[in-house]
């Protein structure tokens, strides 16, 4: 009799399958992208969500015998869903247009890994190619086109949970990797048992699919307690952070001269006068966030005398964010100004030019071209990027520290962090103005990734952040102390200086060039014997099987 059960559960997957319809697979992949958008801040304790959004998503390409086209439309639906609820941010002060037509451009990246997947998962093995295809396209869409968009990376929805720590040795590719591997080598477990569990018990599939499951998170659970292999403590630094927040919202939250400059100054004035009457102790660094210094010191001795001023008060180094003009465009600018026997220097001495600048914020590419679908085109900036180190020699009473600096946009990018280690940074500095972006989740998805830096390089982290949030970030990514939004704040804690490189740095690019090598050579190679003209036709299994969304598989 149980036999006999058995044998009409596994009759009736089969049956079930062959009702499915491509509507059916666009609404539950669309469903798994909601669930993806759930892991990300300012949720909290959700990225357990994430394993299970691509679990579906694998679902929606391994069920059945979906065709290539149909999958790409799983993709598309998907990315749609996920990057529509977590960039409106985008149009807070421009419209909808821009954060719709942004979706719309990462879901077709989406697309291509549905149609990349699809065929690929025709080798063995095939949960290890969603993940290697989920990997691979994360990786182009943050590098192309106009220097990528990175928002959105699997791991940076992980500070909260288990795969968090393991950033320090495989990197966010890596996470990535982790659990999308997690996700569809659950559910390929489940659909195999539902199809035939005597062969999953014979040849071993359960334990391989529980294996991809549970190694991932058993690792991360060892790297949570013993922390970043291949670094360690070599000292501390008393650190504030000054959030001196700015007149008015938008896009003009600088239009009033020196308004923000002088909202900074002030802060960092109270700071000194607590210092004097002992409330708080004497800070060996202060930072300022991006556009601080709203009008250039290094051109305007008015700001010059403000931040001179400041630097006397309170006896210390302070690094801020301003702008300085060139001969080919303005340069989005972190300067260093020291002091030395209690008095300000008379000129800044260190400059850090941000290397990769915002599309469409600080530059605008084609403006010709953009200029016809937004009259706030012409709002976009004309910064060049700089060159040169990434980090700051910040001369304190303790000695000197390396600083590096990652400016705002910059976090989002594996090799900003990741440089400023391998030229000897102690600890990372993240300057930001998110005041165009209003009261969004945007500063908090920022933020995230500003802990993910912190776990991938083996550092602590200062966010700066001219209206929140600011937060002061220990090696294992948690936050020590955090700033609220659109007020004034004062964040003073003493920092692990730390130094050793983590494998992540060590072997930086390479492992996700490597695997975009390896899908695009699987995806060749899975293409054998079949013409371009099948795949496109969204052919993709016997070409005498009809395939069960309504069109004939290859």
């Amino acid at each position: 009799m149980r036999t006999n059960r058995r044998k009409r559960a596994t009759d009736l997957f089969p049956r079930v399958t062959d009702s499915i319809r491509w509507w059916h697979r666009v609404v539950v992949a669309a469903v798994a992208g909601g669930l993806m958008y759930l892991t990300f801040p300012p949720f909290h304790h959700t990225w357990w969500l994430a394993p299970i959004s691509l679990g579906l998503l694998y679902a929606t390409m391994a069920v059945g015998k979906p065709s290539v086209r149909s999958c790409a439309g799983s993709g598309f639906s998907y990315g749609l869903a996920f990057f529509l609820l977590l960039i409106p941010w985008v149009g807070e002060y421009v419209g909808p247009v821009p954060w719709i037509a942004l979706s719309a451009v990462m879901a077709g990246y989406l697309a291509l890994f549905g149609a990349l997947a699809a065929v690929t998962m025709r080798l063995r093995f095939r949960p290890v190619w969603f993940a290697l295809s989920w990997v691979s396209v994360e990786t182009i869409r943050s590098a192309f086109p106009f220097g990528g968009f990175p928002w959105g990376r699997t791991a940076f929805g992980q500070v909260e949970g288990w795969y968090l720590p393991l950033t320090s040795v495989i990197g966010v590719p890596g996470v990535a990797f982790s659990v999308a591997l997690t996700g569809a080598a659950a559910v390929a477990l489940i659909i195999r048992l539902l199809d035939d569990r005597s062969s999953v018990v014979r040849n071993g599939t359960a334990l391989v699919a529980v294996a991809a499951v549970v190694v991932p998170l058993g690792l991360g659970a060892v790297l949570a307690v013993t922390g970043s292999p291949l670094t360690s403590k070599s000292g501390e630094l008393d650190v504030v952070a000054v959030q001196g927040n700015v007149p008015r919202l938008g896009l003009d939250f600088n239009a009033q001269r020196r308004a923000v400059l002088d909202n900074h100054t002030r802060e960092t004035l109270r700071l000194a006068e607590q210092v004097n009457n002992g409330s708080r102790t004497k800070p060996d660094l202060v930072l300022w966030p991006e556009n601080a210094a709203d009008v250039p010191p290094t051109v305007y001795p008015d700001a010059a005398a403000s931040i001179r001023a400041a630097v006397t008060a309170v006896g210390a180094p302070i690094a801020f964010g301003t702008w300085i003009p060139g001969p080919d465009g303005p340069t989005n600018s972190v300067l260093l100004w020291s002091a030395r026997d209690g008095y300000a220097d008379a000129e800044p001495s260190g400059r850090y030019d941000k290397h990769i600048v915002q599309p469409f914020g600080e530059y605008l590419p084609w403006r010709s071209f953009f200029r016809l679908f937004s009259s706030y085109a012409d709002r976009a900036g004309d910064f060049q990027p700089g060159t040169g180190p990434v980090v700051l020699d910040v001369p304190t009473e303790k000695g000197d520290v390396v600083m590096g600096v990652a400016t705002c946009w910059e976090v989002a990018f594996d090799r900003a962090a990741q440089q400023s280690v391998r030229e000897g940074a102690q600890f990372l500095f993240v300057p930001t103005n998110n005041a165009t972006f209003g009261r969004t989740n945007m500063s908090y998805q920022q933020l995230a990734m500003s802990q993910v830096r912190a776990v991938e390089t083996g550092r602590s982290v200062v966010v700066a952040a001219t209206s929140g949030v600011s937060a002061m970030v220990a090696p294992d990514g948690s936050l020590i102390s955090s700033s609220g939004i659109f007020t004034p704040d004062l964040l003073q804690e003493k920092m692990q200086l730390r130094t050793g490189t983590t494998l992540a740095v060590r072997f930086g690019p390479w492992p996700q060039r490597f695997v975009v090598l390896l899908t695009a050579v699987a995806f060749l190679y899975a293409l054998r014997g079949r013409t371009s003209l099948d795949v496109l036709a969204g052919r993709r299994g016997s070409a005498t099987t009809k395939e069960h969304d309504g069109q004939q598989a290859t």
